[in-house]
């Protein structure tokens, strides 16, 4: 079951986060299934009705020890060799699941490139821009916020580069 509205479900800090801003966007509330087999952010775009192009998944990677945060499209994988050479660093890794909850305030599945505990430096994959509106977690599982690209990018402070690779 989809639940749309525009930004009646204010609470979790991304939510805030965008009516402090005042950042044009819409929450959309389902019911997340815990059996899924999809991942969170396919079965976002299922659920949703909208292509899973368009979904991005927020991952928190250690760029030469600094915890950074990269927004992908659900339908890749990060290249971390591409994200460190978009921050100028050199080596990236993912960071352990229970840094990544502590740093953000949010929950793996729930995490929001928005209203996180402490800014990092954010890297937002290029194909972003392809689309009018993307959909990123809006801070906890079974919720997705839709925003335009320009205004992600703007909010998080995100340099936009290459840095998905095909699933494939």
């Amino acid at each position: 079951m989809v639940k749309k509205s525009r930004s009646a479900h204010a609470g979790t800090p991304a939510l805030v986060a965008l009516e402090a801003a005042g950042v044009r966007h819409t929450a959309h509330a389902y019911d997340h299934d815990p059996a899924s087999d999809l991942g969170y952010g396919l079965e976002a775009a299922q659920v949703l009705g909208v292509p899973a192009e368009q979904v991005f998944k927020t991952l928190m990677t250690s760029v030469d020890g600094e915890l950074t945060v990269a927004v992908v499209p659900v339908t890749g994988m990060l290249d971390l060799k591409a994200l460190a050479h978009a921050v100028g660093g050199k080596r990236a890794v993912m960071a352990d699941r229970a840094v990544a909850e502590r740093v953000t305030g949010y929950v793996l599945g729930g995490i929001s490139p928005l209203g996180q505990r402490t800014a990092h430096p954010t890297v937002v994959d290029e194909t972003a821009e392809l689309f009018d509106t993307v959909f990123v977690s809006g801070g906890r599982r079974g919720l997705d916020v839709e925003l335009a690209p320009g205004d992600l990018v703007a909010l998080t402070g995100a340099v936009v580069a290459a840095i998905a690779r095909d699933d494939a």
